[in-house]
């Protein structure tokens, strides 16, 4: 007894201590800088376990209720025992609306915002029901207040789990930092993006994964190129659902600004859920078919002539392979529509290669250098139809420069100096358009269309560096006008540039944006979405010029991007870690709505290792978008670069992968089509059919049994969780008996196909299937080389 209350007095403990959510996120925390925000300092042994920690009624408190059948409005108002965040620049914000909306019996709303005063609100078109679904006993959700704290509570109405519950302590709303947390139905979480995960099931200790578009490449806790505040739960009963992990299970969000407006699909299955998140953000695009094919580039071609090497010595090896790129190598001092004169003939090439069935896609960037001594017609027509990123007019209304990639003119460039002190001497000023407005997108067409008619050809486009990246901080000079706040905000997320704020390796914040309906905005609320904004216009010019599907590969991403545009999963390493990770990324933009998805096979930094590439060219040939790809300064590392051996590896794999190309495009259709995905796990295809295969001896008769639990469970023989099932055929019957079923129900199998061997030439004329509920007919199929 004495050994069973101490135990029972250590998990009280645990619990305790896993249930705490964090008052200072920030770095140095201290007792006496818990308590100036009112809450509980507590050491503890546990690691990661935060030691500043909410008390239980610190948030809001419902004050107003009303309640329609499509929803309900809620007023809530700021404990006033708890005045301040204790962010000196972001003061709290009293009395906020909560909205709460039905739209489907899948699907609800909830939103959360000032009304007082006009909040940034993210302009991403959504298709939602013209009509809420006002029949309650149609939802499969039903939606609970709780008021102190104020909390929002979903309940699934099929089996009663609460797969949303914000009625934990914490709940803050302040002008520069909102946070709200949630529990969670179960520890089976998945997505979030785009950071590199070393699981595909979230760790829920304590981990912390900042979301903020970045130049940055793949790598542990370092937010990368886009950003998706997307996750599934998969609940204990296999239902799943969608919308700083903790073990309790729960999850928080924190964010910079603007409002909480949450939407959730109830599934009930993994599977259903992207095809109902993919119907609210829109449905992936369908690629063209060559772009299923084997695609080789490298940054580091030195002229025209190594691509039509490397395009002989393919075929003459018999390489499968349809589309051949050109990174920034083509273009002069790395202007965009302006080719180099070491590439003076790749147009005829691109002709040539295209007319025995190659495609081509060329690189563009979106900066645009503004340093020309000679007229250079992308940024003189830019900057006349004013398509430029600027300062708001009040603080100067010129461009803010920043530098990529684009050199000087007539500087001839040492690369054997340091990065920055390249950058300084050598990169040009550079300008970003602003993708929001309307004529921009109609510059952005032109300049596409003029080099398609006059300088080369194309069949898809490969849009890079639009998060946006720039290799100075914010502006050239480094100063930001305006507000410094919104370049080092009261809360900085633990990104990978948190020491230096906002604007590293990016644009200013304080840049002034032009929205399509003339609405002006601060480039701090629209940074994530640079890319998004680049890619419809890049998309819709490319089918404009070439009258053609084509297809649009994108660095920088955000929901609804997959409409238009493939990603690949960027400037990832020549290392082993990077291949068996690429197989998360991409079930992980499988679940973002963006199914055609690789990583670049080989790895892109560093010299990529025999053996590693070989594995890696045969795990990329099942790549929805299988491209090798590497860097500058890197060996080659393409089918034909290494020896007989690995060519022939090469063309075996790349062969048993196109004789799926008919099945892969299904897939791309159905994803198009239905929402569904194409690299999935197998939890999505858990409930698929059992088949069963029945091989009758010379007597017309077959027994055997069939045993099954979930796979991975401790001592499930011993739990009795198992299904075992006999079978016997005599008599052109074949009967099943279930001896134990013990399975959860999300372990639950499906008896699908019955194959029948062994009943020789005698046609099988009529088959039915007598079970509980009576005697079924059923359609046979014949095949005398098995049947």
């Amino acid at each position: 007894m004495a050994v069973g209350e101490t135990y029972l007095v250590k998990w009280e403990l645990i619990v305790e201590e896993y249930q705490r959510f964090d008052c200072h996120p920030e770095e140095a925390a201290d007792e006496a800088k818990c308590k100036a925000r009112g809450c509980i300092w507590k050491p503890s042994h546990m690691e990661r376990v935060p030691w500043c920690f909410y008390p239980e009624d610190y948030g809001y408190i419902t004050t107003a209720t009303t309640n329609t059948s499509s929803g309900m409005t809620v007023d809530i108002s700021q404990n006033k025992k708890y005045r301040n965040s204790g962010r000196a620049g972001s003061p709290d914000i009293d009395k906020l609306r909560v909205e709460i909306r039905y739209h489907s019996s899948d699907m609800l709303q909830f939103k959360i915002w000032d009304p007082a005063t006009d909040r940034y609100e993210v302009p991403v078109p959504l298709t939602v029901p013209a009509t809420p679904e006002t029949n309650e006993s149609k939802r499969l959700y039903k939606v609970l207040i709780t008021n102190n704290p104020f909390g929002i509570q979903v309940v699934r109405k099929t089996t009663g789990n609460v797969i949303w519950d914000s009625s934990v302590p914490g709940f803050t709303f302040s002008d520069m930092f909102i946070q709200v947390s949630t529990r969670l139905a179960s520890e089976y979480v998945y997505g979030f993006g785009e950071t590199e995960h070393p699981t595909y099931k979230h760790n829920l200790n304590y981990h912390t994964w900042g979301m903020f578009s970045k130049d940055q490449p793949p790598g542990y806790k370092m937010n990368c190129y886009g950003v998706h505040p997307f996750y599934m739960g998969l609940e204990s009963t296999g239902e799943a659902h969608d919308v700083t992990f903790q073990p309790t299970p729960a999850i928080t969000y924190r964010t910079l600004g603007g409002i909480l407006d949450f939407y959730m699909v109830l599934g009930p299955t993994p599977e259903k859920v992207v095809e109902e998140y993919t119907a609210l953000i829109g449905r992936p695009v369908l690629p063209a078919y060559w772009s299923l094919g084997f695609q080789l580039c490298r940054y580091g071609y030195a002229n025209d002539q190594e691509i039509a090497d490397l395009y002989r010595d393919m075929r003459k090896a018999g390489i499968p392979y349809d589309v051949q790129y050109a990174d920034i190598d083509y273009m002069d001092r790395q202007l965009d529509f302006v080719l180099d004169p070491e590439f003076k003939n790749l147009p005829t090439l691109v002709d040539n290669m295209r007319r025995e069935g190659m495609r081509f896609i060329f690189i563009l960037d979106p900066a645009i250098s503004g340093n020309e001594t000679d007229y250079y017609p992308a940024f003189v027509r830019g900057k006349a139809e004013d398509v430029f990123i600027k300062w708001p007019k009040d603080l100067s209304d010129d461009i803010v420069w920043g530098k990529v990639w684009p050199d000087y003119p007539n500087v001839t460039v040492n690369e054997s100096l340091d990065w920055d002190s390249q950058v300084e001497q050598y990169r040009a000023y550079t300008a970003f358009p602003d993708f929001f407005r309307n004529k921009t997108a109609a510059w952005w067409r032109q300049e596409i269309q003029d080099f398609y008619d006059n300088i080369t050809k194309f069949d898809g486009l490969w849009i890079d560096m639009n998060e946006p990246a720039s290799f100075v901080h914010g502006t050239v000079g480094g100063k930001c006008l305006g507000n410094p706040l919104l370049e080092n905000p009261p809360y900085m997320p633990p990104l990978e540039s948190k020491q230096r704020g906002l604007n590293h390796k990016t644009l200013c914040m304080n840049s002034e944006q032009i929205l399509s309906d003339g609405k002006r905005v601060r480039h701090y609320d629209v940074h994530n979405l640079y890319g998004w904004s680049h890619t419809k216009p890049t998309y819709d010019a490319l089918l404009h010029v070439t009258n053609k599907r084509g297809i649009v590969v994108t660095r920088s991403t955000y929901p609804s991007s997959g409409r238009w545009a493939g990603h690949w999963l960027g400037d990832n390493n020549a290392s082993w870690d990077q291949l068996y990770k690429s197989i998360i990324g991409m079930m992980e933009f499988s679940l973002f709505g963006i199914p055609y998805t690789g990583a670049d096979i080989c790895g892109f930094f560093n010299k990529a290792d025999y053996e590693m590439c070989l594995r890696w060219m045969q795990l990329g040939a099942f790549y929805p978008y299988s491209r090798n790809h590497n860097g500058k300064g890197n060996e080659r590392q393409d089918p034909v670069a290494w020896d007989a051996y690995f060519a022939k590896a090469s063309q075996d794999v790349l062969n048993i992968r196109y004789t799926l190309l008919p099945y892969l495009y299904t897939l791309m259709f159905e994803a198009h089509t239905k929402g569904s995905t194409v690299v999935r796990p197998l939890l999505h295809d858990r409930k698929n059919p059992l088949g069963l295969i029945v091989a009758l001896d010379d007597g017309g008769t077959a027994q055997g049994s069939f045993f099954w639990d979930d796979g991975e469970g401790i001592d499930t023989v011993q739990k009795k969780q198992y299904l075992l099932t006999s079978f016997k055929a005599q008599s052109k019957t074949l009967t099943s008996q279930v001896l134990h079923n013990g399975l959860l129900a999300d372990d639950q199998l499906i008896l699908g196909v019955v194959k029948v061997w062994g009943a020789g030439s005698v046609k099988i004329t009529g088959v039915t299937l007598t079970d509980d509920t009576g005697t079924h007919p059923l359609t046979p199929e014949h095949n005398t080389e098995t049947e």
